[in-house]
């Protein structure tokens, strides 16, 4: 009696790399987190985290730059040091900086959706330079949205004050994040050439 012994992938090979770049991506969230200074203007700090939300959505899409940093949030919930200037735990997501943490998944996938035009993957050469930065800018408005709406809720702020605090201040910054990951897009670019 001869036994048929196949080999069964549980996982198939792009699951698995996928889900191996959205940890990538998820850790490197994390570690921008701890470029983290408090900032006078506001009750929130200036962190590189967003830079790590644009290039998510940038190199994995909008599902899986979604799927990096709900990882990443739920790393943070469960007590990984992972937010802003090492904070962990669910209380961070509810504090005065939730708001922004929150809209980190909808923002990977709504730069996702406007750089790759879906849910598939393009080559970032075909990407124009306008669309690129367009992307980070839609992510960038949902990320400041959210985080007014938290810091308005958590810190009693009238919705002016909470705008000006917890968005206007920061916009040379996210400019410099943009700049940066431009950068960082078009780099490898030429190097892949």
């Amino acid at each position: 009696m001869a036994t048929n012994v196949e080999s069964v992938d549980l996982v198939g090979d792009e699951a698995a790399t996928n889900l191996a770049r959205a940890a990538l991506f998820a850790a490197l969230v994390g570690a921008f987190a701890y470029v983290s200074f408090p900032f006078p203007l506001s009750p929130a700090p200036v962190t590189l985290q967003v830079l790590g939300v644009f290039l998510a959505g940038i190199f994995l899409g909008p599902l899986w730059g979604g799927a990096a940093l709900a990882l990443y949030l739920l790393a943070g919930a469960l007590g990984a040091p992972v937010f802003a200037g090492g904070a962990a735990g669910f209380a961070a997501l509810v504090g005065d900086t939730g708001g922004y943490l929150l809209s980190y998944p909808v923002a990977a996938a709504l730069v996702g959706v406007v750089v790759h035009r879906g849910a598939r993957l393009r080559d970032l050469d075909a990407v124009r330079l306008p669309t690129l930065v367009g992307a980070m800018v839609a992510g960038t408005l949902v990320v400041y949205a959210s985080g007014v709406v938290g810091l308005t809720l958590a810190l009693d702020l009238a919705v002016g004050e909470a705008i000006i605090q917890g968005a206007a201040v920061f916009l040379p910054a996210e400019a410099a994040k943009v700049a940066a990951a431009v950068g960082i897009v078009r780099s490898d670019a030429i190097a892949a050439a």
